[in-house]
């Protein structure tokens, strides 16, 4: 049954990136049909064609790999300087940029001269490459309010749901006391599972990241109000100094950060809460923010990346993961002992994360990735209003196939460290259960 499920999980996964390739690939057909730009093609997936249709002029198909998609658009790139599509050299850097220029015009035929994509005004270009990344933005944020707003998200309580017996600082990641421990003050002070916490030092607490940092905040005597079987007691306790994991702005845990503060000793009851529209976009900007962060910590996370792949390093939960690693977290969700709901939610959180990540991913201002073709087009834009704008002549558009030699380097890199993911994702996954 496990080996089902699992097979089950890697299937839906591929389902949904596949489904998420196109939604993406989408953005781009439809805005390029939508300003007259002629696109031959529309792939799901690179390598051999395993199916494929024509309708009108486009032809669309399903390759072999799924590790992407693309749409053909005719005329990607000017002609060069001399007005001539093709002028061969003998420099490997020239070769690119004319080999590159070449192919956006391979499929010309009559008539497309008025429906190429570099004769189209720098907004409507804008707009077409990103429309692609903008889909997967749109369904991430579709699906993410969608589980917010329905199922939910865990949320600690100030209810108890289990009493430390010791003091045991959280950096030494044991659970048994031993011998030198003292007892932890919640012990001590008689709190019991199921008590509910309702006031600190006499103050009234309704939320736990309240009434944790009361707690961390006080090392010494302090009253404890609980409500116990359907009154209220209060308990006195001695807070004890501990090693705890640190906290960020926002209240988050930290991992692997740990600072000194007051300790009661108790277990959180977490419960999981629908969140209300205001609150899931909140929620879903933060996941945003963190997302942004993840992407510009990326190059700093090699290191660890290459030692838990080719080393006996760990690979850590917030490692970043490919299309292998999140499969095989998809397998993992299906066999996570908890209810059908909690597993379809998982999942598709995991299909939001993906979607938001494919955005982030493709709007760096790189090529060839659709934040490139932006960042030329944006560029063009400039280059003719400052023209205008001092009554000089009309610059023409950006030879954007002049960039072409960087294109592959940055796609070198990237193969290189999607091979990199690979290998960790193969021999070291991250695991969630």
């Amino acid at each position: 049954m496990t080996i089902l499920l699992t097979v089950l999980g890697i299937a839906l996964f591929a389902v949904g990136l596949l489904f998420s390739i196109a939604w993406h690939e989408l953005g781009h057909l439809s805005t390029a049909k939508l300003f007259g730009i002629r696109v031959p093609q529309y792939m799901v997936g690179f390598g051999p064609t395993i199916w494929s249709r024509h309708k009108g002029e486009t032809e669309y198909g399903i390759k072999a790999i799924p590790a992407g998609g693309y749409i053909r658009m005719i005329g990607m790139f000017p002609p060069g300087p001399d007005g001539r599509v093709e002028a061969r050299s003998t420099s490997p850097w020239r070769g690119m940029i004319e080999d590159a220029r070449e192919a956006s015009f391979e499929e010309l035929k009559p008539g497309d001269e008025t429906r190429l994509f570099y004769t189209r005004k720098p907004w409507k270009r804008v707009i077409v490459m990103f429309a692609g990344p903008f889909m997967n933005l749109v369904l991430a944020v579709a699906i993410f309010l969608g589980v917010a707003m329905t199922f939910g998200f865990a949320k600690q309580t100030t209810e108890v749901a289990g009493v430390q017996k010791c003091v045991i600082a959280q950096s030494e990641r044991r659970e048994t006391c031993a011998a030198k421990d003292a007892v932890s003050p919640g012990q001590a002070a008689g709190l019991k599972v199921g008590d509910k916490i309702v006031a600190f030092n006499g103050e009234p607490v309704t939320t736990w990241g309240d009434l944790s940092d009361r707690i961390r905040a006080t090392i010494g005597p302090a009253t404890i109000t609980v409500h116990r079987d359907g009154e209220e007691k209060v308990l006195t306790a001695n807070l004890a100094k501990n090693l705890v994991a640190a906290k960020d702005s926002d209240g988050e845990v930290i991992p692997e950060k740990f600072v000194e503060a007051g300790y009661l000793g108790f277990e959180a009851k977490t419960v999981i809460q629908p969140l209300s529209f205001g609150e899931s976009f909140v929620r879903m900007g933060d996941m945003i923010e963190n997302g942004v962060d993840s992407v510009v910590a990326l190059p700093g996370k090699i290191p660890d990346l290459w030692s838990a792949a080719f080393g006996d390093g760990e690979r850590k939960a917030d490692s970043p993961v490919g299309v292998v690693g999140a499969a095989r977290i998809s397998g993992e969700v299906m066999n996570l002992d908890v209810p059908t709901e909690n597993i379809v939610a998982s999942f598709m959180m995991l299909l939001a994360m993906f979607n938001l990540s494919l955005f982030l991913f493709n709007m760096l201002p790189l090529l060839p990735l659709d934040g490139g073709h932006i960042a030329g087009a944006l560029w063009e834009s400039v280059r003719r209003n400052v023209a205008r704008l001092f009554r000089r002549p009309d610059p023409g558009p950006f030879d954007v196939a002049k960039l072409m030699p960087v294109a592959y380097v940055v796609a070198g890199i990237f193969i290189c460290f999607t091979l990199l993911v690979l290998v960790a994702d193969i021999v070291n996954p991250v695991k969630i259960s």
